[in-house]
């Protein structure tokens, strides 16, 4: 053992170079695959990184209206219950309706001051908090209720507060938009959203009709029930009106996440192998370019299990150097890389699963790099003693018939030569070896390309989402009505400009066979005008009694297309046959969608509850659903569809920096066999000076070879990655609900870019080499022959 440690001191003083190229390409590589991980928890659980920058509440409990309410005595032993870390508020509140442009939606109006509480803070998305200015009734918007209203900085809301003396309406004043961990805004009675207000403005609304929220920051957040109960016994049951806990708001943020989630981690994984493969080929070259110092050790005395062990102790201690110095780099020094990055790693030891990918990521890479090694290293093991001459085993195969007959046909010799280097020498089985590992994090890439230009769907092709309608219109009446309107709605809709059709619809909660479960019915068009369902498998329903149906619900049920489905509605029974697959982003998939006719025959003179607009291409949402509340004669809510393009576009942000980081690991791969080619030709430079090449030539067809070699891989891995891509973002919307059908290639120009850029850099990674190589002074050396 004594031994084996001094040859390996001798041998990392001898090979300074390369043992810090070893440590420095595996740290940069680990150091990649740390920051993405912590961009994967920031993208794909946005609740949980709001949680933690806002230090939000574990626990809210909202008090009754006006005397019913909370006991102000009772609020202060709050803060001094054992599981609260701090409290924030009270707040006075009033339930209230905001309205622009045709558009309500449900708010709770929350009384702050000028500064945001320290618990609970509301985080600024867009412009800035209430002052103390010139406009005294300003109000900061939720996000999602902002979306709703399509209200940003610097417009105006009506808000409309049911007082004992009547309904109070006031025009208030956008200031921000902010984000926030509670239960956020659900169009349709899913939740009220959230609007900060200042105190004087809440008086001048609603002097006397108001209630209180508190909010509890918890020490420990598994002790949420225990807490909630003392906290209801110590304010008293009876003044408590409803309450709302981190986990019911995390649920109803985190539905919409699973997708990004899955394919996250999918790439996640993925990269960590690719990662492990290029740091594992850079750890084979070196080892096979030291075939003749093994020789000389095992001359010497050394056995095979020495020369093991030394190998495997060396290459370990360069991974292990190399995760240690990305994880403490990363970790210190992260938070000061700007934009997402840095936000991202700050946020990153409050977030789920911490701890596990900070020891993980580097011990996974640290072992799949040490069975790598430990294949090498046995190869080194079986290394004769005294080698044969090279000169006995040629390196590379003769120049084959169409090498010959391209030289014939007077070709450059340059390029005849780079191919051959390329793809026969020293072996084509290595050759090809070193192309599938260099397509490896280009196929990756390409998948990446595959999930961006997904989700860049829901903003350019919305109707092939299953979102062909963006804007719902909502009247007052109540969906059955003994009389018929008095005006045709959809052509008074249809009238509007932009408006290209008016889809009636009515919309109910089913129960499952067996009642174990909800879906929702969906009543949408009629048979002679039919609703543009997105269509992934069979047909639309055209007859009676046919429907179509989302992913979740054919996996909930257990069907295909093709079979009667059973549901109960609102008491009596609705037998349906699924004629078609439909693309439903809405309730996690489980939706049925049928026709007004065929629920017209179990309910008749049933009235829609909503339609549906269809707009023409180009025309703007906002726009439209402002000429829409002015030419409707009742009372019309406007809605816009619910999109996940209206989200942070932090999931494009990730899937970049995972772009970023399979492109570095591409270039240690393609560095490393630009290095391993090189030298395992070197000898054939003899040859070629021989016959009559210059340098620049030579040199040149080192180039050649590399750029051969780089778009080869990106010819394959482009193609492997497409077809990959395609099917796992398919699978992955299928698992969700969402269902198969909705993957889309990039376009031809960014797969053909990214086939230009690894040539390109190939390329030009292969010049420096090519320069050493050409003015190298060729001499026939022992060292080269054996």
């Amino acid at each position: 053992m004594r031994a084996t440690w001094r040859w390996v001191r001798s041998d990392l003083r001898t090979h300074r170079g390369e043992a810090l190229f070893a440590v420095l390409a595996t740290a940069g590589v680990i150091a990649s695959l740390l920051l993405s991980a912590a961009l994967l928890g920031y993208a794909a659980d946005p609740w949980q990184r709001v949680f933690n920058q806002s230090r939000g509440g574990h626990v809210w409990l909202h008090g009754r209206g006006g005397p019913d309410g909370f006991d102000p005595a009772a609020l202060a032993p709050l803060a001094s219950l054992d599981e609260v870390a701090a409290v924030s508020g009270p707040f006075r509140t009033a339930a209230a309706t905001l309205e622009t442009s045709g558009t309500r939606a449900d708010v709770v109006l929350r009384a702050t001051g000028t500064r945001p509480p320290d618990t609970a803070r509301p985080l600024l998305a867009e412009g800035h908090w209430l002052t103390a200015g010139d406009r005294p009734d300003q109000i900061v918007l939720e996000r999602a209720l902002a979306r709703t209203l399509w209200a940003g900085p610097g417009e105006t809301v009506t808000v409309t507060l049911a007082g004992r003396d009547g309904p109070t309406t006031r025009t208030l004043y956008v200031t921000g938009v902010a984000e926030t961990a509670e239960p956020r805004y659900r169009a349709g009675g899913g939740g009220g959203g959230v609007g900060w207000i200042l105190p004087g403005t809440l008086d001048r609304l609603a002097p006397a009709v108001t209630g209180q929220s508190v909010g509890l920051r918890l020490k420990d957040p598994d002790d949420t029930g225990y807490a909630v109960q003392r906290a209801v016994t110590l304010l008293g049951a009876e003044r408590v009106d409803r309450v709302t806990t981190w986990q019911q708001a995390k649920a109803d943020a985190g539905g919409d996440d699973r997708l990004l989630g899955q394919i996250f981690a999918a790439f996640g994984l993925a990269s960590l192998l690719a990662a492990s493969v290029a740091v594992a080929g850079a750890v084979r070259a070196r080892i096979r370019g030291q075939a003749g110092d093994i020789a000389v050790l095992k001359a010497v005395g050394f056995t095979p299990g020495q020369v093991i062990r030394g190998f495997l102790l060396q290459h370990l201690g360069f991974a292990v150097a190399g995760a240690a110095l990305a994880t403490a780099a990363t970790l210190t020094c992260g938070r000061w890389i700007p934009g997402s990055v840095g936000e991202a790693v700050a946020l990153w030891p409050g977030m789920p699963g911490h701890r596990a990918a900070v020891a993980g990521v580097p011990a996974a890479a640290v072992l799949l790099i040490a069975a790598a090694t430990a294949l090498a290293a046995w190869r080194a093991g079986r290394v004769p003693p005294v080698p044969a001459a090279r000169s006995a085993h040629p390196a590379a195969r003769p120049l084959s018939a169409l090498g010959r007959r391209a030289l014939g046909l007077r070709l450059s010799p340059v390029l005849v030569l780079g191919w051959r280097s390329a793809f026969t020498a020293p072996g084509r089985a290595r050759a090809l070896g070193a192309t599938a590992r260099l397509a490896l994090p280009i196929a990756l890439m390409t998948v990446a390309l595959v999930a961006w230009s997904t989700l860049g769907q829901f903003r350019t092709d919305p109707a092939r989402m299953g979102r062909a309608a963006a804007l719902t219109v909502r009247t007052e009446q109540p969906p059955a009505a003994p009389i018929a309107p008095p005006a045709d709605p959809e052509a008074v809709l249809e009238a509007v400009p932009g408006v290209a059709d008016a889809v009636p619809g009515a919309e109910f909660l089913a129960l499952v066979p067996g009642q174990t479960g909800t879906i929702t019915l969906r009543g949408l068009g009629t048979t002679g005008a039919p609703y543009p369902h997105t269509i992934a498998e069979g047909r639309a329903p055209e007859g009676p009694d046919e429907a179509v149906a989302g992913q979740g619900l054919l996996d909930l049920l257990g069907v295909r297309v093709g079979e009667w489905v059973r549901m109960t509605v609102e008491g009596r029974p609705q037998i349906l046959h699924l004629v078609g697959r439909s693309i439903e982003p809405d309730h996690g998939g489980r939706v049925v969608s049928t026709t007004l006719d065929t629920l017209r025959d179990g309910v008749p003179g049933l009235r829609p509850a909503f339609h549906a607009l269809v707009l023409r291409p180009g025309a703007d949402p906002r726009r439209v659903a402002a000429a829409v509340a002015a030419a409707g004669r009742e009372k019309a809510e406007v809605r816009g569809t619910a999109d996940p393009a209206d989200a942070p576009d932090a999931p494009r942000g990730v899937l970049a920096a995972l772009v970023a980081v399979l492109a570095l690991i591409a270039l240690v791969e393609l560095l490393t066999l630009i290095g391993t080619g090189v030298r395992d030709r070197v000898r054939d430079l003899l040859a070629l000076r021989a016959i009559g090449l210059t340098p620049r030539q030579i040199g040149a067809a080192v180039v050649t070879a590399a750029a051969l070699t780089a778009l080869a891989a990106a010819v394959l891995g482009t193609a492997a990655g497409a077809a990959l891509g395609h099917r796992l973002v398919d699978a992955e919307a299928a698992a969700t609900g969402l269902g198969a059908g909705v993957a889309r290639l990039p376009g031809a120009a960014v797969l053909g870019g990214l086939v230009l850029a690894v040539t390109v850099t190939g390329a030009l990674a292969a010049l420096a080499p090519a320069v050493r190589t050409a003015r190298r002074r060729l001499v026939d050396s022992a060292g080269e022959t054996l």
